[in-house]
């Protein structure tokens, strides 16, 4: 326990230094939000990568996904990787990056504004960042909460309050560039971080044809091609997280800070093979968490004997990793929760600084206002993120769910449309946010559960985009 923590207090104290020096070559917003537009492909890459997965994969999805679908969760990573990573680089990236530089955006919703020439969809595209942000965040300290309980103990509340005030000191001083200079660094700690993870599952399983067995004789849909709940919950798990990157504001701006269209083609291939090793290990372990957990051996996992999904993957690395290999597990989740909070923090304060403030209040505001503002938001966003982690309204993937879908209902139609044709217009790009994130809230408010609401917002925002701007031609 106290080389435990001894190793954690190193690694705080790492992550303090970078951001110290990086506050120190923090000049303007510019260089606080987007890195002065410099950022090498190695770096993109890490950062892509690890701001895409958290704790919210490791503790929230690979838990409960892995528990109800088995070796079929599989697909999610593969979606993740081709779709998700490949494929937004590839189709996306390159135009990404010269409509920054063709429009001079910092943001996605001055995207908007300056693309469909509309005022009030800047404006709630602001708002919808800033809301529904907040969950996507609460889910990542959630998992770091219970990760921190199973690993040391620790109250749910104090790793909470921990993890609140780390993040907030590590933001707040160095902006874009601290989280690069740390993203190569989370990037590798999570890449041999999840090979040991996978080799100690397998060797304490006694190989991987002793766990399809046992999956196989607790239901044979365990190990097939569909788990056991479904194509259709399977496809919106697929589609929600591996569609909604195509415009996901903080991953779109990965693209805004790289330095050029040649740093895209090789951080294409780095993310990429990242994606498919942090991925596939992530939710193959989350199918064996059936092999390794039981009411009678992990009764923290269970609660009447009913699964408590959010502390599976806990517990099952509690009880499956060796002590001396404990902490490198809690570091890979610690570095990808890190990379991913920073991620949000960042866009979500610069939707109330740049895109708000600077929008609507005060056109003029100097760059050292925008730069403190961006500091004070990123304090507040992470205190309500808190908050609501506290509160446990519902399980990781139910949140995060709500999130995704809410986001990309709100963005995907005008992004995508808007990115590659001129022929949609203010009044279809609008149409399409409205309606689809209307949709997407009010199914989950009626009970579908929050990624099939999700995936359906999404797919009403695409839809609508191109047909109601025929409907009223500029």
């Amino acid at each position: 326990m106290l080389l435990k923590a001894c190793i954690i207090t190193a690694y705080v104290l790492i992550i303090i230094i970078i951001g110290i020096i990086a506050m120190r070559k923090t000049r303007s917003f510019t260089d606080f939000f987007l890195g002065g537009r410099s950022i090498g492909p190695w770096m993109t890459a890490f950062t892509y990568g690890t701001a895409y997965f958290s704790a919210v994969l490791f503790i929230g999805f690979a838990g409960k996904i892995g528990w109800g679908f088995g070796y079929s969760s599989l697909w999610i990573a593969f979606g993740n990787a081709f779709l998700g990573v490949l494929a937004v680089w590839w189709l996306l990236g390159p135009r990404i990056k010269q409509m920054s530089v063709e429009y001079q955006v910092h943001t996605m919703a001055e995207y908007f504004e300056k693309r469909y020439d509309s005022r009030f969809l800047k404006l709630f595209a602001s708002v919808s960042i800033f809301v529904f942000f907040i969950p996507y965040s609460a889910t990542v300290f959630m998992g770091l909460s219970y990760l921190f309980r199973s690993t040391f103990g620790i109250d749910y509340t104090l790793g909470l309050i921990f993890m609140g005030g780390f993040t907030t000191l590590y933001l707040v001083m160095g902006g874009y560039k601290s989280m690069t200079m740390m993203d190569v660094a989370f990037g590798m700690i999570m890449s041999v971080g999840v090979l040991v993870l996978l080799w100690n599952v397998i060797d304490q399983a006694d190989g991987l044809s002793n766990i399809t067995a046992t999956l196989s004789a607790i239901d044979p849909k365990l190990t097939g091609i569909i788990g056991p709940p479904g194509a259709w919950p399977l496809f919106c798990l697929v589609f929600l997280t591996s569609v909604a990157p195509f415009a996901m504001p903080q991953l779109v701006q990965k693209f805004y800070a790289i330095k050029d269209k040649r740093s895209i083609k090789i951080g294409m291939v780095a993310s990429t093979f990242f994606a498919i090793l942090v991925g596939g290990i992530a939710y193959f372990t989350g199918a064996t968490t059936r092999f390794f957990l039981s009411p009678e051996t992990t009764p923290n996992a269970f609660d009447n004997s009913k699964p408590i999904f959010d502390a599976l993957m806990p517990e099952l690395l509690t009880n499956v990793i060796p002590d001396t290999l404990s902490v490198l597990i809690l570091l890979l989740i610690l570095s990808a929760s890190m990379s991913t909070l920073a991620a949000l923090v960042l866009i979500s304060s610069s939707s109330a600084a740049k895109d708000v403030y600077a929008g609507f209040i005060n056109k003029n505001a100097p760059d050292k206002r925008l730069t403190l503002l961006m500091r004070l938001f990123s304090a507040f966003f992470v205190i309500l993120s808190v908050l609501l982690a506290y509160y446990k309204p519902s399980t990781i993937v139910s949140i995060l769910g709500v999130s995704w879908g809410a986001i990309g209902s709100v963005f995907l139609g005008p992004f995508l449309w808007g990115l590659f044709t001129r022929r949609v217009n203010r009044f279809g790009a609008i149409s399409s946010s409205t309606i689809a994130l209307a949709t997407c809230l009010i199914l989950y408010v009626r009970g579908m559960p929050s990624p099939q609401a999700g995936t359906i917002g999404m797919m009403v925002s695409l839809a609508i985009n191109p047909i109601f701007s025929l409907l009223k031609p500029r």
